[in-house]
Formats: structure tokens, C-alpha cells, sequence
């Protein structure tokens, strides 16, 4: 998932298509305030199911390797090797299992995302900082925003997650969906919740910080620039995913709670609470079994995320265009 760009503007310049000239006061940031709330939610969900579906089966060989104790038929070198392997043993559309579950989610979370954002950041600004832009505004902004995204997604990621597995026993998302709450109750749907906030608050926070370092240098003005979106997209996604993979290998263990790798240091019953999911970890891997699947979480991640500026950075120009082609 990724913020919203929150540096002040400078009217485009010749990075644009051709175009009405934005006029003085006019900024490219801005979208237009009529249609504020139903614009970012249809630009957010568009851009989050397009930043999680179009790298699936890469997300779905990171799950797998980041198994503590993988199956000897499971274990992969490298991202190239293991969707070969899974394509040639287990089916054509083995890596998409579970697909559908994460556009159910990633629509609406993102939607409710980019209006709470949006409308939160706007409010605080004004009051923190009339008429400016309040980093600190946009701090408070991004967090309860993340923290309703997760409400919504973890549920998806738990089931999704569980399908992805190598020998996974669930039929179907429905099937998935009954067996864990008969077994595990509603609760195992948001056992990883903590941990994914812990992990998405540092994981938004290097994103955001080096996106628009990103920005500043190739794109200083701050135009409506598709390559300069791309590539700063690409670069924060890659820096974001390299140092937060620790927690999201925690995250992946309390999502999937593993059995051969809970049974080989005899716990019994369900792991739950990210100091458990680190201890276990770091008993079963070492120091290195925090960075389990990080090539498969970076190469994922860099496509999605430069998919997601770009989109979500596209609606913002269109949108700004075409109010200024109202005006004149």
C-alpha cells in the first residue's frame, strides 16, 4: 500500500500531456474539492486492487518462502525457480489461489483508506496550519488511515495467506473462511494485527520519506511526471519491503500458523502476540530467518508500488485537468 504525496505543488510544467495552463493557485496536488470523497475512494480502490493482483503469484512464492520449515518439495532458490516448479507441479493457476479474497479486501480497504486520509489530512492541516501543509497533520492523517485499512485487510491476508501454502487443505475461500473460524475462532482473523500495524507504520513512514526524497531529485517541480512516478514508486517500494521484512516473515507465521514448524518446538495449541512470533523465528532461523522471502517481497513489491503512484498520481492530474477545463 503507499501514501499519498503530500509536499507542496508547483503548476506542471512541460512533463504534462498538452493541456489547459494551470493558472496561478492552482495545484496539481489539489483535487477537486466537489468530488473529493468519492474520487479518492474510487482512485484508491482502483489503485490498490491494481497494486496487489498484477504481482500475485510473485506475493504468493514469498508466503512460501518464508516457511520456517518448508516441505522438501517446497523449498526454492529463487523466485524464477519456485513459480516454474509450482506451475509444473501443482497446476498453471497455482499461484493465483486466493486471488479472489485479496480483491474482496484490497477495494475497500484502500477506498476507506484514501477518504479517511484524505478528508483527515484536510481537517488537521486546517487547523494545525491554516491554508498550509502540516507534515504532522499528514502523520496523524496516514496512521488512522492505516489503522482502518488493516481492520479490513487482515481478515483477507489471513485467508489468503492460508491458500498460498504449499499443500494447503482449504477448497475454496469459503471453505477457508468457515474452517478457521470453527477451529480458531473470530479471533484468528486478526491474531497478526498488531504485528501488521507494527509493521506497516515503519514500512509507510520509509516509503513516504523516500518517495519523496525520490521526488525532489528528479522530480523537483513536482509535475505531472509518469516516469518520475514509476521509478520513485519502484525505489520506495524496494527500501520499504528490504526493511520490514522481519516483521512480515512474524506476520506470515501467525497468519498461517505453520505446523511442522509449531510442532518441531512443541507448541501446542495456536501462536499468538508478536514477542511469540519473533522468539519463534529466531529459534527455528536464526538471525537470517527474518529475512526469509525477501527477494520474493522486493521484486513484488516494486511493481506494485510503482503501480500504485502512477495510478493513483494519473487520477489526480486527470481530475485537476479536467476541473480546470470546467473553468475555462
Amino acid at each position: 500500500r503507499m501514501e499519498l504525496s503530500c509536499a507542496p505543488a508547483a503548476p506542471p510544467g512541460p512533463g504534462p500531456p498538452p493541456g489547459p495552463a494551470v493558472a496561478e493557485g492552482d495545484e496539481y496536488e489539489s483535487l477537486p474539492s466537489g468530488a473529493a470523497l468519492g474520487t479518492h475512494m474510487v482512485a484508491g480502490a482502483v489503485a490498490g486492487i491494481m497494486e496487489h493482483t498484477v504481482m500475485y503469484p510473485v506475493d504468493s512464492v514469498k508466503t512460501r518462502m518464508q516457511s520456517l520449515q518448508p516441505d522438501p518439495k517446497a523449498q526454492y532458490r529463487s523466485v524464477y525457480e519456485a513459480l516454474k516448479k509450482i506451475v509444473l507441479t501443482e497446476g498453471l493457476w497455482r499461484p493465483l489461489r486466493g486471488i479472489n479474497v485479496t480483491v474482496l479486501g484490497a477495494g475497500p480497504a484502500h477506498a476507506m483508506y484514501f477518504a479517511c486520509y484524505e478528508k483527515m489530512k484536510k481537517s488537521l492541516s486546517d487547523t494545525l496550519q491554516q491554508g498550509g501543509n502540516s507534515h504532522l497533520a499528514n502523520g496523524i492523517a496516514g496512521s488512522v488511515a492505516t489503522l482502518l485499512h488493516d481492520a479490513v485487510m487482515n481478515p483477507a491476508e489471513v485467508v489468503k495467506q492460508r491458500m498460498q501454502m504449499f499443500n494447503s487443505p482449504y477448497k475454496s475461500v469459503l471453505s477457508c473462511v468457515r474452517t478457521v473460524q470453527r477451529t480458531e475462532g473470530f479471533g484468528a482473523f486478526y491474531r497478526s494485527y498488531t504485528t501488521q500495524l507494527t509493521m506497516n507504520v515503519p514500512f509507510q513512514a520509509i516509503h513516504f520519506i523516500t518517495y519523496e526524497f525520490m521526488q525532489e531529485h528528479i522530480n523537483p517541480h513536482r509535475d505531472y511526471n509518469p516516469r518520475s512516478h514509476i521509478v520513485s514508486g519502484a525505489v520506495a517500494g524496494a527500501v520499504a519491503a528490504a526493511a520490514t521484512t522481519p516483521l512480515d516473515v512474524c506476520k506470515t507465521l501467525l497468519n498461517t500458523q505453520e505446523n511442522t514448524a509449531l510442532s518441531s518446538l512443541n507448541i501446542s495449541g495456536h501462536l499468538s502476540g508478536m514477542a511469540n512470533a519473533f522468539r519463534t523465528v529466531y529459534q527455528l532461523g536464526g538471525l537470517s530467518g527474518f529475512f526469509r522471502g525477501v527477494q520474493a517481497r522486493v521484486i513484488y513489491q516494486m511493481p506494485s508500488t510503482a503501480i500504485a503512484w502512477s495510478v493513483y498520481e494519473f487520477f489526480k492530474y486527470f481530475l485537476t485537468k479536467h476541473k480546470l477545463e470546467k473553468r475555462t
